[in-house]
C-alpha cells in the first residue's frame, strides 16, 4: 500500500521508532523528518501540528501527535 505519509521525529524519541517500525510492518510508504536536523521539517510540524513534541504524523489531511496504533489504523483506512 502507498499512502501519503509523513513523520516528523527525532532521533531518540522511543515513540517516534515505534510508529515508523509499525509503518514499515504495514508496508506503507512514507517520508520521515528529523527534525533535529532540518530547520525547515521544525517549522513545518510546527505549523501543521501546533505541537513541539514528537512524533507527529501526518496520514492525508489527518494530523496525529503522539502514537496510537488506532489512530494511525484509522487515518490509513480513511485514506483508502
Amino acid at each position: 500500500m502507498s499512502a501519503k505519509v509523513k513523520i516528523y521525529s527525532t532521533p531518540t524519541c522511543h515513540y517516534c521508532k515505534q510508529a515508523k517500525d509499525y509503518l514499515d510492518e504495514k508496508g506503507i510508504d512514507y517520508d520521515a523528518f528529523d527534525v533535529t536536523a532540518d530547520k525547515e521539517a521544525l517549522a513545518e510540524m510546527k505549523k501543521v501540528s501546533g505541537a513541539r513534541s514528537v512524533p507527529v504524523i501526518c496520514i492525508g489531511d489527518e494530523v496525529i501527535v503522539g502514537f496510537e496504533k488506532g489512530h494511525v489504523d484509522r487515518a490509513l483506512k480513511a485514506l483508502g
